[in-house]
């Protein structure tokens, strides 16, 4: 009989759940708002702490959206976008008819690296257009760098969309990422750190602001007696029943990133002795991240032969989930006419890097398959 799959990054609920989905039941609140939107906007608020707003949508990627919205990107913008990403960081500039411009990463954290980002922003002014925003991405949890990126966004007063889709619980200098950008954005889909089934969040510090971003995720209606509408308008908004899930995963957001962070920390026992392979982690103690998905490079040099697709298929094959890095966005068929800065850092880690499965709801008979399984391939 085959075993069960061990996935990347599964669902894992913490049991309150289903309190406050039946209450929205019980209450009829089965709609777009109500009081699970308003409390799991509170409960996000309280946690990332500061002087935030938070308003709760339908995904990360309306997030982006709207985010690049306030800051006034346009049609015919330039946006500036980390490569190495997930596609809906860069599509939102699409959509607003905007150009993307992409930056390489970095080997430290393997996120925006600010040499690039700061010769792209020198070329993009010498050619008449400066960028309207920069969108840095936390990879796989791991924060960007922090300080450098914002002296580079504030000596060219560039705002910065901070895309924090997959760093919930993390930090830096012990203040929580999705409150360093100018607009900040949380996702919560299926394999995030917690999950509304769907959905995601923006942050903001102005009371303002997200009023702004829940006005045009409600269709931007007016405020009218009838149906009227001034401003082009999105349903974007995060369902009562949705939060309600996002309430209940709220109680359990710390379990579930000491989780994740024992499974990084079985990765890099695993490795230990491994030459060649190099498991990603932060490059000091200014960082935590709540590792998200933990990943490693492969250098077949090193191993004698073995490569990132050798180790994924033996995985495969033991019925256990990995994924190769995200392939950089100036790599894809539809982004790779747009402009790119940097050099192939960003490539050498996708051609090398691997995402092993990190779930909070793995257990130990999980670990010990997945140990045989890597030590079986590598022996």
């Amino acid at each position: 009989m085959p075993q069960s799959k061990i996935w990347l990054s599964s669902p894992h609920m913490g049991g309150t759940e289903q309190k406050y989905i039946q209450e929205a039941f019980d209450t009829n609140w089965v709609a777009p708002l109500g009081p699970n939107v308003n409390g799991f906007e509170q409960d996000l608020e309280n946690y990332l702490g500061g002087q935030v707003y938070v308003g709760a949508l339908s995904s990360g990627t309306a997030a982006i959206h709207l985010g690049l919205l306030l800051l006034g990107v346009q049609a015919g913008d330039e946006v500036l976008c980390q490569s190495m990403t997930f596609s809906a960081s860069a599509n939102p500039i699409l959509y607003l008819g905007a150009t993307p411009i992409f930056i390489d990463s970095e080997v430290q954290t393997w996120n925006l690296c600010p040499v690039a980002l700061e010769v792209a922003i020198l070329d993009r002014i010498k050619k008449g257009k400066k960028p309207k925003a920069i969108i840095a991405v936390h990879l796989y949890g791991v924060p960007y760098q922090i300080d450098a990126i914002r002296t580079i966004a504030d000596t060219y007063q560039i705002p910065i969309l901070e895309d924090s889709a997959e760093a919930l619980g993390s930090t830096y200098k012990g203040i929580k990422c999705g409150t360093f950008g100018d607009i900040s954005v949380l996702s919560f889909n299926g394999n995030k750190i917690i999950t509304t089934s769907g959905g995601g969040a923006i942050v903001t510090h102005s009371a303002a602001l997200k009023e702004k971003a829940v006005f045009y995720a409600t269709q931007s209606r007016d405020n009218a007696p009838h149906y009227q509408h001034s401003h082009i308008g999105y349903n974007y908004r995060m369902s009562n029943i949705c939060a309600g899930i996002g309430r209940g995963q709220m109680e359990v957001l710390d379990t579930h990133v000491a989780s994740r962070r024992l499974m990084h920390d079985f990765y890099v026992s695993l490795f230990a002795s491994v030459e060649g392979i190099e498991v990603f982690r932060v490059p000091n103690s200014d960082y935590f991240a709540n590792y998200w998905l933990t990943a490693i490079t492969v250098d077949p040099i090193k191993t004698k032969g073995l490569d990132r697709e050798a180790l994924r298929l033996a995985l495969e094959s033991a019925n256990i989930e990995s994924r190769p890095l995200w392939k950089p966005m100036h790599l894809q068929p539809i982004f790779e006419s747009y402009p790119y800065y940097g050099h192939q850092v960003a490539e050498s880690l996708f051609e090398q890097g691997l995402c092993l499965p990190s779930g909070s709801n793995l257990t130990q008979a999980d670990r010990i398959r997945i140990k045989d399984a890597i030590l079986a391939i590598i022996k």
